[in-house]
């Protein structure tokens, strides 16, 4: 039945699991459950689908279809030979295995791999003379099996391509930041929409572009051509295509988000992208160096970017880059929240901002750390007690607020300093003449606390532009 209730796996980058349960958990999903770059839930055939078209932060949306313990490549071989793989597929279709391995008596991924390879065409042999085929890229079936230890999981991909690939990037630019890790810091920043957003090196867009679809609650896999469960047996084409139109979700945004870059052809593409993403009518662009910033573009904002790391991409000066940040940070867009993604600490040294927080994640294979700047007037301590909700606890008193010894004494003459000393001293001898002087002389001590504007005429939503309908024009090959 349509409303069977199953368990549903979706996986995201280090650091965005948090957000991702949080979507989840919107579109319906029970059982929430996070795990190491993952999530588990459960949910019927819509919630599935609709996984795959409205989770931002989400890479792979997985139906787990058998659990499992094998310590060694023979087990995993042995266990699935004796699968029923009739129920998912036959002898003339085609499938891919990507495994997925975290243990020590599994050294090799792809050995596991080929072991269930092996186990699916034994199992066809022996019944039919015959095996299916393996095809990498676009096969009838995808499977995925998770090792963990001794605990396997095999699962049916319902994804097909990694969900990061939306399917509006016609052009990109030298080292394009995922657009799966791009939402997803967005959505760590708290930033739905509210006010207007600023890209000050905006590269191909992809910042801009997710932004856009996050302030007017576009489902980002509207643009995507296909998916794998569309070639199940029991796939439902009129129930995803009764998901795909849904528009109810969707909602007006009535700021602006502006981007610009340095580079003349970064911004050409960016254009392309926005074009094909169809949210043109929100975006405006211009070419120009974070330098050239006078004066902010809204009175109110956030910003959000990704400058060069001087890895894969550099600026002839690093150090000067990131103090320009900096700079027009603190006398441009004063009332702003700035978030700057960076790998190097020096770089983050040369903004001159102390950052309110910092996010560490991973930017491909570099780690990074995702800092929050509060921009504002005066100084930090100033801005902390203006900002603090508690009212500020007393300090304690420190010696040198103590009144010293002599201030308890009225100011008299020299000769009565002298007999104070006199005085003291005499005291003291009778003191230490005492039975008990050495005890008393103990006595415990106080403790001192001390726009080129992206036509606007491509401003409709996606599904009445680029991406059409779920009826549109499909390569034949995938209809075979």
């Amino acid at each position: 039945m349509q409303t069977e209730k199953f368990e549903i796996i979706a996986k995201t980058f280090q650091g965005l699991e948090g957000v991702l349960a949080n979507e989840i958990t919107a579109l319906g999903g029970s059982n929430v459950t996070i795990g190491r770059r993952m999530v588990s839930f459960e949910g019927d055939k819509a919630l599935l689908y609709k996984a795959n078209l409205a989770c931002r932060t989400a890479l792979r949306i997985l139906k787990p279809i058998l659990h499992f313990e094998a310590s060694n490549p023979d087990e995993v071989y042995n266990r699935l030979r004796n699968y029923n793989w009739e129920e998912l597929m036959g002898v003339t279709t085609t499938f891919s295995i990507d495994s997925v391995v975290f243990s020590d008596e599994f050294r090799h991924s792809k050995f596991v791999t080929y072991r269930m390879k092996d186990a699916i065409a034994d199992y066809f042999n022996e019944r039919y003379g015959k095996r299916p085929s393996v095809r990498l890229t676009n096969a009838d079936v995808q499977f995925n099996l998770h090792i963990n230890n001794t605990s396997c999981t095999l699962s049916l991909d319902s994804s097909g391509e990694s969900l990061h690939k939306r399917g509006y990037r016609e052009a990109q630019t030298e080292a394009p930041i995922n657009e799966v890790l791009a939402a997803g810091l967005i959505m760590l920043s708290g930033w739905h929409g509210e006010c207007s957003f600023i890209d000050p090196m905006c590269g191909s867009g992809t910042f801009l572009i997710e932004a856009a679809l996050i302030a007017t609650n576009t489902y980002p896999g509207i643009f995507r051509q296909h998916f794998a469960f569309e070639k199940w047996p029991d796939f439902d084409a009129n129930l995803l295509e009764e998901l795909y139109n849904d528009e109810s979700n969707e909602r007006v945004f009535e700021h602006k988000i502006y981007g610009s870059d340095i580079s003349v052809k970064a911004i050409a593409i960016a254009e392309r992208n926005i074009k094909s993403a169809g949210v043109g009518r929100y975006i405006e662009l211009s070419t120009r160096p974070i330098q050239s910033y006078e004066e902010a573009p809204a009175t109110k904002g956030i910003i959000i970017t990704n400058p060069p790391y001087g890895e894969r991409i550099a600026a002839n000066d690093m150090e000067a880059l990131y103090e320009a940040i900096g700079n027009r940070l603190k006398h441009v867009f004063k009332g702003y929240t700035a978030w700057v993604l960076g790998y190097k600490q020096e770089h983050f040294d040369k903004i001159g901002l102390k950052p309110s927080a910092k996010i560490p994640t991973l930017n491909g294979a570099l780690e990074c750390e995702f800092r929050k700047y509060d921009i504002f007037e005066g100084t930090y301590a100033a801005h902390k007690k203006a900002t603090a909700t508690e009212p500020p606890k007393p300090r304690p008193m420190r010696s040198k607020d103590k009144p010293r010894r002599d201030d308890k004494k009225p100011f008299g003459r020299r000769s009565d300093k002298r007999g104070d000393r006199d005085e003291k001293k005499t005291t003291g001898s009778r003191e230490r003449n005492k039975p008990f002087a050495r005890e008393n002389s103990n006595k415990e001590k106080s403790v001192r606390p001390t726009r080129i504007t992206a036509s606007t005429q491509e401003g409709r939503m996606p599904k009445k532009t680029t991406a059409g309908s779920r009826t549109r024009k499909r390569n034949n090959n995938d209809n075979k």
